[in-house]
């Protein structure tokens, strides 16, 4: 009997393709919801996920033959990993493949924030043409920080290289990774010495809310900050006010705490004041969760994850 590998998410069909033509049995079964996937986990040696449904431990105890979760994408956290590894499942993702994408987005949301394009764009819309006031500001002198070293951050670290900046970073996990791009630094002087803040940190219970009043507070500088991990990494009210207070000067955020789990869709019931804050201010720029979304990625996503899977 094949392997069954069961699809819980839309994903690209190569890698429903490439593990077929490698002898596993490919349920394609997205949006059906957590009882129905509860129900059938049992039959099932492997499952490819993203983000639409979590895997605690109620339902990972159903999944008798699972050897497998393959994330498509870096974030596990709707994973019970501690628990999954526990059963001696693997658990797979693929940040590999959307590495560079997110590397891009990042250098290219500072560009804009720091050149005040978006203003400026939209006031030359409107037959305002502003020069002085649109001035903007180099990356080239200044001390970019990166929380996180890990392929999203090393991506950033490469793309800065050009700008004639200091990178410097600090991954409370990981040393000796200090190379021509980037300098390894402690988070005291993070502190002392960062103009921009680029976070590539996973979402976890340490680092949850690690961006708040006391955090911000820590820097000397006023800075800019740079968020395409996960929302809640950042606490919005207390962001807010710190722009308020010209702790922080600009922010560039990829992903907010008001998404839903899925990142499909934002809360749009009653968004809090912080929210409605972010969409008035000029010092901020917000993309829709898609640091990593490009056409290129789209399919190293899927190539890194099935490459992993056929390793096992």
């Amino acid at each position: 009997m094949k392997p069954k590998i069961l699809f819980i998410d839309t994903v690209h069909p190569l890698i429903k393709e490439r593990l077929e033509q490698h002898g596993y049995q490919c349920d394609w079964l997205p949006g059906k919801g957590y009882p129905y996937y509860e129900s059938i986990i049992g039959d099932y040696t492997g499952i490819v996920i993203r983000s639409g449904i979590t895997l605690d431990r109620n339902i990972l105890e159903k999944g008798t033959a699972l050897k497998f979760i393959a994330r498509l994408g870096s974030g596990l956290e709707n994973i019970d990993v501690a628990f999954a590894g526990s059963r001696g499942i693997r658990c797979l993702n693929s940040p590999e493949g959307n590495r560079d994408a997110v590397g891009e987005h990042a250098v290219g949301m500072l560009l804009a924030l720091m050149n005040r394009l978006l203003i400026a764009d939209r006031e030359v819309r409107n037959g305002i043409w502003k020069r002085e006031e649109n001035r903007g500001t180099e990356i080239r002198g200044k001390t970019v920080a990166i929380i996180g070293y890990g392929n999203m951050g090393s991506a950033f670290a490469q793309r800065l290289s050009g700008f004639g900046c200091r990178t410097i970073a600090f991954d409370k996990y990981k040393t000796g990774f200090e190379n021509a791009w980037v300098e390894e630094v402690t988070m005291e002087e993070v502190f002392a010495e960062a103009d921009v803040v680029s976070l590539h940190i996973p979402l976890t219970g340490e680092t949850r809310y690690l961006v708040e009043e006391s955090w911000i507070r820590s820097f000397r500088k006023p800075f800019i900050l740079i968020n395409t991990s996960r929302g809640p990494v950042v606490n919005t009210a207390d962001l807010t006010a710190s722009l308020e207070q010209d702790l922080v000067t600009g922010a560039a955020l990829d992903v907010i705490e008001y998404e839903e789990s899925s990142f499909e869709v934002l809360q749009s019931e009653n968004l809090p004041a912080p929210f409605q804050y972010l969409k008035r201010s000029d010092r901020v720029l917000l993309s829709p969760h898609i640091a990593g979304w490009t056409h290129e990625s789209k399919i190293r996503l899927a190539e890194v994850l099935v490459e992993k899977i056929l390793l096992l």
